[in-house]
């Protein structure tokens, strides 16, 4: 598509929704608010983030989009999500530009930049961070997210949960971020329609990849949520083929231990903050079911994590031993009925 129907989809919805957007800034204003690009804070797929600052000296993240490849889709998505609600768990849209091609998306600037450099590390299952503020930030970003599902007008599915999406101010309070792939639906929808996969692989819930498996859903973010937990809990990816044999697939080994009662080797904890990781643990695996009517509700995770379960039920072992066998389901779908809280 040509850049030309690319904007003219952008001024459309900006002009219909003009009076429910936050401030609109020129390129030259952008340039200015970097000073001319000057600080790279990251780079990914959809364009570059630059640090920078407005008039009243407040600090800023500016992404500065690539060059369209479409109908302006990722930019509409930021600007129609995270433009028009306001939630304590949920980057803020402070303003953004859109000047011909150029475009640019105005935040703020979140000082401990993503959950991702927090916690993997080359020794697995170490942290830089207690556990008391990795439960605050799993329990935070499950409030955000059941805002997103719950709370807004309009819902959204976000899509893309992932460690580096969740960005942390300075006091780590976690801020769902990267609305690019989002999709918006209405309270009366329950299936949501998609053209083709969204989201990153290891995160994915497989009915995005394949309707064999499903719908999509809100559900669909809960299971993304759950790989998100596991790997807060295990301070590593959950499939690194560089792992030692029985450990490529984290939620595997998770599982075998929980059922058995073993060592879960998440550091030298105990008491209180081994309660804590148990408890992500048990409710990553409940969100990462295959079956999305498996999973519990966003709404349900934060009741289970905020301890108003008492006692929490090991799930069934999630179907997919490791994502090299995606192509195959287990047939036992039965309740382990075992405490594990």
């Amino acid at each position: 598509m040509s850049k030309g129907v690319e904007g003219q989809n952008v001024e459309e919805f900006l002009r219909n929704y003009e009076n429910e957007m936050p401030t609109r800034y020129s390129y030259k204003d952008i340039k200015k608010m970097t000073n001319n690009f000057r600080e790279k804070l990251g780079q990914g797929g959809f364009g570059t983030v630059y640090k920078g600052k407005l008039i009243d000296g407040r600090l800023i993240a500016v992404k500065v989009l690539a060059e369209p490849k479409g109908s302006g889709e990722e930019f509409i998505n930021e600007v129609a999500t995270i433009g028009r609600i306001h939630h304590i768990n949920v980057v803020r849209l402070l303003g953004f530009c859109a000047d011909g091609w150029k475009k640019a998306l105005i935040y703020d600037f979140m000082p401990n930049g993503s959950l991702e450099r927090f916690i993997f590390f080359d020794k697995p299952r170490s942290h830089c961070l207690h556990w008391e503020t990795l439960y605050k930030v799993a329990l935070g970003t499950s409030r955000g997210l059941e805002y997103l599902h719950r709370g807004c007008e309009t819902r959204i599915l976000h899509l893309d949960i992932k460690p580096h999406n969740i960005l942390l101010d300075e006091d780590f309070c976690p801020k769902i971020s990267d609305f690019g792939l989002a999709k918006l639906y209405s309270n009366k929808q329950s299936v949501i329609s998609l053209t083709g996969a969204r989201g990153t692989i290891g995160y994915m819930a497989p009915e995005v990849y394949s309707r064999s498996f499903g719908v999509v859903s809100h559900k669909s973010d809960v299971y993304s949520f759950g790989m998100l937990l596991l790997e807060m809990v295990g301070g590593r990816k959950n499939f690194d083929q560089q792992a030692n044999s029985s450990e490529v697939y984290f939620p595997d080994w998770v599982y075998s231990r929980l059922e058995c009662g073993g060592d879960l080797e998440v550091g030298d904890i105990k008491g209180e903050e081994k309660e804590m990781a148990k408890r992500m643990m048990v409710v990553g695996l409940w969100c990462i079911q295959i079956n999305p009517t498996d999973r519990p509700s966003i709404t349900k995770v934060v009741e289970m994590l905020d301890g108003n379960s008492q006692t929490l039920v090991l799930p069934p072992k999630p179907s997919f031993s490791s994502p090299k066998k995606r192509s195959s389901l287990e047939s036992d779908s039965g309740h382990t009925e075992m405490s594990i809280l």
